[in-house]
Parts: structure tokens; sequence; C-alpha cells
């Protein structure tokens, strides 16, 4: 499977992403033959986390989320963290993506607390997902099928929707992706 000529979204905000979240995806993709773009809300530093209170490795993004054109790329991933999470929940612009990415019938990829955008932007409903735990009543809420599994794929509302649980789920969350991105 190769991702060769394949552009990648990974949406993160500001500060409170999940560092592993972050890095292994990219580097999945990366060892695919595919490029990684790291979008975030300012082309400021990105800080990540390790948990939720251990502050870890700085990034620079490579673009707004407002510059994102979403015929420009094959898929969108959207690292957890719980403060990640949040902000992005609250991000017009970053919903606006997720919600572009479905309208458009491209993968979108979320895992932990990464599904919050999913929930917020209304693309969660009536499909089945996976996340942290603490997502469930989000999901269910939201008209979406909770379940605890490692990975989740569904195709049912017109895109492909990658969901993984937790950083322990990233060898499946990527593994995934990869195969899905690499098949279109």
């Amino acid at each position: 499977m190769t991702l060769e000529g394949k552009n990648i979204a990974v949406m993160t905000s500001q500060t409170g992403v999940e560092k592993v979240e972050l890095t292994s995806p990219c580097d999945a993709i990366i060892a695919a033959g595919g490029t990684p773009v790291h979008a975030a809300p300012q082309r400021d530093e990105v800080q990540s986390m390790v948990g939720d209170v251990d502050k870890d490795q700085v990034f620079t993004p490579d673009m707004t989320i407002e510059d994102i054109e979403v015929d420009q790329f094959d898929a969108l991933v959207i690292p957890g963290g719980t403060v990640n999470g949040d902000n992005l929940r609250l991000d017009d612009k970053a919903l606006d993506v997720v919600r572009a990415f479905a309208a458009a019938g491209k993968p979108i990829a979320a895992i932990c607390h990464g599904p919050w955008a999913l929930v917020e932007s209304g693309v969660a409903k009536g499909a089945t997902l996976t996340s942290y735990p603490s997502l469930r009543t989000d999901i269910t809420n939201a008209g979406g099928t909770w379940v605890d599994e490692q990975v989740s794929h569904d195709t049912s509302q017109g895109f492909d929707l990658i969901t993984s649980r937790n950083p322990d789920d990233l060898d499946a969350f990527n593994a995934k992706l990869v195969q899905v991105v690499s098949s279109r």
C-alpha cells in the first residue's frame, strides 16, 4: 500500500494536542510515501502534550485551518488530546473543514478526543465510531453509535470514517488510515 502523491491534512488546535497522536499518523503517512500537512488556527507554534498536564514538543504548522482547500487533500486526520479536541469543537473554521471533507466524500480519521469535532460538526449522526470512552454520551446524543473497538471504519454516511480510542490503538488506526487512503 502506498500513499505516493497523496496529501493528508492533519488538523490541530494551537495547544493540547496529544504528541504521539500527531506524530505517529504523520510518520505512518510519510512511511507510506504520502505527505502530511499540519494545519492549525494560526501559523504560530503548536504546543503538544503528553496526557493533559505535561507540555512536550512544539510544532510549526504548515498552514492555517482557514487555508485548507479540500480539493487539495486526499484525507483529513484529527489527532486527540482533551484540550485539542475541546478547542477544535469550538472552532467554526475547523468544523467547516470537517463538514467539507465529509461532503466531498473524503476519508476522515479521528482518534481519542478528536471525534468531538465530528460530533460538533454533525457528521457523527448516523455513523458508528469509537473514541476515548468519555465521549460515548456525546456521540450517542449526536445520533451516532459508539463502539468500544481498537479501530472503527464506517462508510454509511458517504465517506470513510476511521476512529480509534487512544494512543494504544495507533498501530491499528495508522494501518487503517493508510489502507483506506491508498485504495482511493
